[in-house]
């Protein structure tokens, strides 16, 4: 047994002097402890890498390009579940990594579009479905998604990039023709404000715009342990149908007018409407309108003193409404399609 601890001591000891000889960033580590995995998310020369990344199936996974690949069954199983595609849909997916939930898609709807933005994503999803029987049902499009005219679909299933959440849903809800719903992977506190309700703390103006043109529910909460790298908050899965048909409003005109109470939400509408900004940008918009139903420029262009009195036209239709002392926070959807209705038969607009 004493001979066995020093032959031991031997060779750790001039296995030490082996790593000393050896350049700094490409000694072995050593394993933390019994059964310590040799893939625990780093590599040869990773620590001199100023972006932190980790390794799958030999892609490099960035942070910063919001590639958290989703490594939980059971969340993907749920997910395509909930979507209820049918054997004749077409289902988009945005950022589909290396295809975990790809394949999925793949086994229930008769075509999947996948859109990725990252040409290595791309080798690697081309590489998993070669040669099997579903090669033939994927159409890959290397690409931004944001940058993209979409091809038509009926569904849309997607983990996607969390630094685009907010303008990737408006494209979604803006396509034509309208899909029959999105079964989308967001980060938590983004699902909460889609779903939120007016006096929810959470309530903001992309909870009003959304649930203009769409039906949105929460599903399930994802713990960021379910993520290959691990993100720094958890996930939602939502349900997103759009309201078809959509509904009469002008959405510039609206998001002009939510923009505008959102702004100081916690203030009145008397005192956010009657801001100098506010009646300045008001004015601004009625000369255009005013200018464009009595022909632009020449001498029947209105002059600044031909304009009615912004500021009373606003106290007399909050007063009409009886909205002076609202707050936006409080006001539901059919509260601001009034103000609106009201704003306009009175002359103010809300885009120039």
């Amino acid at each position: 047994y004493s001979t066995r601890i020093g032959w031991l001591k031997e060779v750790d000891a001039d296995r030490e002097e082996r790593e000393k000889k050896m350049p700094k960033d490409v000694k072995p580590k050593r394993a933390a402890g019994r059964g310590a995995s040799s893939s625990a998310g780093t590599s040869i020369g990773a620590s001199s890498s100023a972006t932190p990344y980790h390794r799958h199936v030999g892609v490099e996974l960035h942070h910063s390009l919001g590639q958290h690949l989703l490594k939980n069954p059971l969340v993907t199983v749920a997910m395509v579940e909930k979507a209820s595609i049918k054997s004749t849909d077409t289902v988009l997916e945005i950022g589909p990594g290396t295809g975990n939930l790809t394949l999925k898609l793949l086994e229930m709807a008769k075509r999947v579009i996948a859109v990725e933005h990252d040409p290595r994503m791309v080798v690697e999803l081309q590489k998993r479905v070669h040669g099997t029987v579903y090669a033939h049902k994927l159409q890959l499009i290397h690409s931004d998604v944001l940058k993209l005219d979409l091809p038509f679909f009926n569904l849309c299933v997607a983990n996607i990039p969390y630094q685009i959440s907010s303008p990737l849903v408006f494209k979604l809800l803006s396509h034509q023709p309208r899909f029959r719903c999105a079964v989308l992977m967001v980060q938590r506190e983004f699902a909460l404000r889609l779903c939120a309700k007016a006096g929810d703390d959470l309530y903001c103006r992309l909870s009003v715009n959304t649930q203009l043109l769409a039906k949105v529910d929460h599903l399930m909460k994802v713990s960021k342990n379910s993520f290959r790298p691990p993100p720094k908050v958890d996930s939602s899965v939502i349900r997103i149908e759009p309201l078809n048909p959509p509904p009469p409003v002008n959405f510039v005109e609206w998001d002009g007018l939510v923009r505008l109470c959102f702004n100081r939400k916690n203030k009145t509408l008397a005192a956010v409407l009657k801001h100098k900004p506010v009646v300045q940008l008001l004015s601004d918009n009625l000369r255009t309108h005013m200018a464009m139903a009595g022909g632009m420029g020449g001498e029947d262009a209105p002059m600044a003193e031909e304009l009615p009195d912004v500021k009373e036209i606003v106290a007399r239709v909050l007063e009409e409404t009886e909205y002076a002392d609202a707050r936006s926070t409080k006001l539901e959807l059919d509260d601001f399609m009034l103000l609106l209705s009201k704003f306009n038969e009175a002359g103010l607009h809300f885009s120039g």
